[in-house]
């Protein structure tokens, strides 16, 4: 109806859920006698229509001032506020039931952005004064969630939420009621209303008094467990146990694990271990391929710490290409020497990194690698000064942060948090380092990462340093000597997809691919028992999972054992001009030819065939390097998704050790979260996030910015006490040196280096074992967290690289020599 019935709106709440009562029309006349009859008859009508079932979702995201979060209700999803849940709880109590009522209700809720855009157009515009103006519009919260990379612990076995009375006798025979929160068949949680005096590893009695009155199990009621662990919640303690067994055969035991699998649908699984790992995972895989540093493990060599094993991405490949002589080996030796690594780790106590300022001279087409950092520089900062604006001087200039970081090399070792459930097809998923593998992690306890600096402004500003004079004596001992033989370090992309499982072998055979009627020729690259890869002569208009059919026209010449004609293969990769194709194994009925034939050639050729350098390097083995670092990843990453038309960021993972996170921690209002103002609150930076995502490639490399963050420490206001600007808003070097000094006498100053790139498609096959498991018990939770995966469009960075900057800027107190750059 189009009748505006706001003046009856009272009557209208008094009715609800009375409409079908026996005394609706006696109360309803009554009420309406000095109403005229058509009024009456309306409102009769509009009452009726409140009143009358519904079946309409409700989706309030991007619609309200608040974060929505899905709300199930009768077999419907609906996404809504915490204000629009609670109106709509009251509502359907109201009404009975899910009625238009209901629904119109929960869409003209206070912070719905229609009403608020109403309640402001209806009200009169009075004159104010500047300082009676609210300053509600201003947003001075940005908070984020952290999510931490590594925590994914497989449980053994389901818990499934239940709730049951419970006695607990303690060491002195003490009985104390409490009640389950869920149950596994050697484990429990369960809560105290009251705190008790309990420890981790003590030994309790617990009676089942909940489920010994419907169900028998045995002549025992008591049985031991051992605390694990204990949490407090407000005024509730939480204790979680594991079960002791005295016998092999338990009664007990038999039955949980019956009443769990018979049971767990209807109480549901407990899912939030599931949960929590597959969002951060999630997170992981997103960010991990993105990083623009290079992560170097080091190995006790002959008493000393030298590089072994580098994990590299498309982002930092500039890093790994500038440390490579002519003949493409690594350099690496040069950037983290043996001495320079002892500087390093000393720095990391003191929660400093190192800054190595290099460049490399080319002589006769051989390169030579010159580097000092600012430790080297201490007793000697004239030549400091000399060295930097020399080395700027050069096209080849670069300034390198390098990070200590002590790993633990039992954090290779992963697994699915449903590790139990995956069948055996998804094995290659759950692959851990063997015996052998894990004790090469073992001696790659501390890990250097190296973060490329250097950006044309910085180098522009180093070079404003004089190098009159140079000390050319000094400045040869700063060349790093070649060595005939370089140290072996092995480089391994982060990659989630399609890791290999099988040693791959470089051959090259002429190819025939057909689809239906299409064919196209090309030549081989490499293969294993279960794969190929080919080059096309022309472009092959196929998608990924369609099934081609493979010749091998020059090996069938060589063998009348194999059918080698229209072998079937799955297309799993296929690249962007469509000329290289990556093909699989596709078993259609029984045993494939292909397979059999390419098995046989690798086993008795394998002292000729010449094997890829990378598929020798064990999967497992890179995954656990992979593994290590995402545990102990020095800088953070936030993460930019999708809501409607507008981009938010409310997701934080890696580390936050840095004091400026420390402090956006304190800065927030809200219980383990982030608050981003210091990050976010430039408007020109914020309104340029958008154009920029939208331009941006996942292949292109990463937009760079700076930021200037000041924070007044005896201001409490947040939209005071920060000020953020990007390095670009100051028009010279002496600007941004006025705005660090005033911001150092006044509290605190960060400079942060922001890296914004495009993220990649998710990799679904490695998040599905989780996904479909939580689908499987919670369907809307595994929609959300769907959704919420794909909404991931951007990735932002975040190195904090004040050191470097106070250094630059001749800030730190004990660096006084960079005078030129004042003036």
């Amino acid at each position: 109806m189009n009748k505006d019935f706001s003046q009856y709106q009272k009557m209208i709440d008094g009715f609800r859920g009375r409409v079908n009562s026996a005394d609706f029309e006696a109360r309803f006349a009554e009420s309406t006698k000095n109403i005229p009859k058509t009024e009456r008859f309306l409102l009769k009508m509009e009452l009726k229509r409140l009143a009358s079932p519904c079946t309409r979702l409700i989706d309030l995201r991007g619609l309200v001032e608040g974060d929505c979060d899905t709300y199930e209700h009768e077999e419907r999803t609906h996404f809504l506020d915490p204000i629009a849940i609670k109106v709509f709880e009251e509502n359907v109590a109201a009404y009975g039931s899910y009625t238009f009522g209901v629904y119109e209700s929960v869409n003209n809720t206070e912070n719905n952005f229609r009403v608020i855009y109403q309640k402001k157009r209806d009200q009169p515009v009075a004159p104010a004064k500047q300082d009676d103006i609210p300053k509600i519009l201003e947003k001075v919260q940005y908070p984020a969630k952290f999510h931490q990379f590594g925590e994914y612990n497989n449980r053994c076995q389901e818990r499934m939420n239940f709730a049951i009375p419970l006695i607990v006798t303690l060491d002195d025979s003490q009985k104390i009621e409490a009640s389950s929160s869920d149950i596994s068949v050697s484990g429990c949680k369960f809560r105290f209303n009251n705190a008790q005096k309990v420890t981790k590893g003590q030994i309790l009695l617990i009676e089942f008094t909940g489920l010994a009155q419907e169900f028998s199990f045995g002549t025992d009621t008591n049985f031991s467990y051992e605390v694990c662990n204990i949490q407090h919640e407000e005024h509730i303690q939480m204790v979680g146990v594991k079960r002791i067994y005295t016998k092999e055969r338990d009664g007990f035991k038999q039955f949980l694990q019956g009443f769990i699998q018979g049971n767990k649908r209807r109480y549901k699984i407990n899912l939030e271990n599931t949960i929590t790992a597959l969002q951060a995972r999630s997170l992981e895989q997103f960010s991990l391929p993105k990083s623009s540093e290079m992560p170097i493990f080091m190995e006790l060599n002959q008493g000393e710490f030298r590089p072994r094993y580098v994990l590299t991405t498309n982002n930092s490949h500039r890093i790994t290409q500038y440390w490579q002589d002519e003949r493409h080996f690594s350099s690496l030796d040069c950037l983290v020497t043996p001495e320079r690594f002892v500087r390093i780790k000393n720095a990391s106590k003191l929660g400093r990194s190192v800054t190595v300022f290099s460049f490399i001279h080319e002589n006769q087409g051989r390169k030579f690698f010159y580097t000092a950092d600012e430790k080297q520089f201490q007793n000697d900062r004239e030549f400091m000064q000399q060295f930097i604006g020399f080395a700027a001087s050069k096209s080849s200039f670069k300034v390198t942060e390098l990070t200590f970081v002590e790993v633990d090399p039992h954090d290779a070792i992963s697994s699915f948090t449903v590790a139990n459930t995956l069948p055996k097809k998804l094995d290659y998923l759950n692959i851990q380092p063997t015996e052998n593998e894990q004790g090469v992690l073992n001696r790659l306890p501390y890990v250097v990462v190296a973060h490329d600096l250097t950006t044309s402004e910085i180098q522009q500003e180093y070079a404003l340093l004089s190098y009159e004079n140079l000390n050319t004596s000094k400045l040869k001992s700063l060349g790093h000597k070649r060595c005939k033989v370089r140290p072996i370090i092995d480089y391994l992309g982060i990659n989630y997809r399609n890791q290999r499982i099988e040693t791959r072998f470089k051959y090259k055979t002429p190819v025939v691919v057909s689809a239906e009627t299409i064919q196209w020729e090309g030549i081989s690259v490499d293969f294993s028992v279960s794969g190929l890869k080919l080059t096309l002569e022309r472009p092959a208009m196929l998608k990924k999972g369609e099934i081609v059919h493979l010749t091998f026209p020059s090996l069938q010449k060589i063998t009348s054992a194999f059918e080698l004609k229209k072998l079937p293969y799955e297309v799993v990769r296929i690249s962007k001009d469509k000329t290289v194709l990556n093909v699989r194994v596709y078993v259609e009925k029984h045993q494939h030819a292909g397979r059999t034939f390419f098995k046989a050639l690798i086993e008795k050729n394998k002292d000729k065939l010449t094997p890829d350098e990378y598929s020798m390097m064990s999967p497992a083995l890179s995954k656990g390097l992979r593994n290590i670092y995402a545990k102990r990843i020095p800088f953070p990453t936030l993460y930019v998704q999708t809501s409607g038309t507008r981009y938010k960021v409310e997701m934080i993972a890696g580390g936050v050790q840095s004091k400026l996170f420390t402090h956006m921690k304190s800065l927030s209002d809200r219980p383990n979260h982030y608050n981003l103002y210091p990050l976010m609150n430039n408007l020109h930076a914020s309104n340029m996030l958008k154009p920029t995502l939208k331009s941006l490639q996942t292949n292109d490399t990463p937009i760079t910015n700076f930021l200037f963050i000041s924070i007044n420490h005896e201001t409490e206001l947040i939209e005071n006490a920060v000020t953020t600007k990007l390095a670009s808003d100051f028009t010279s070097t002496k600007l941004r040196k006025m705005f660090i000094s005033n911001a150092l006498k006044k509290g605190s100053f960060y400079c942060v280096q922001v890296n914004l790139s495009r993220a990649e498609e998710p990799d679904m096959d490695y998040l599905n074992p989780e996904l479909s498991y939580i689908g499987s018990y919670a369907i809307h939770r595994g929609k959300q967290i769907e959704q919420d995966i794909w909404s991931t469009i951007g990735l932002i960075q975040c190195f904090d690289v004040t050191q470097e900057t106070l250094f630059r800027y001749q800030l730190i107190p004990e660096n006084s020599l960079l005078s030129t750059l004042s003036s």
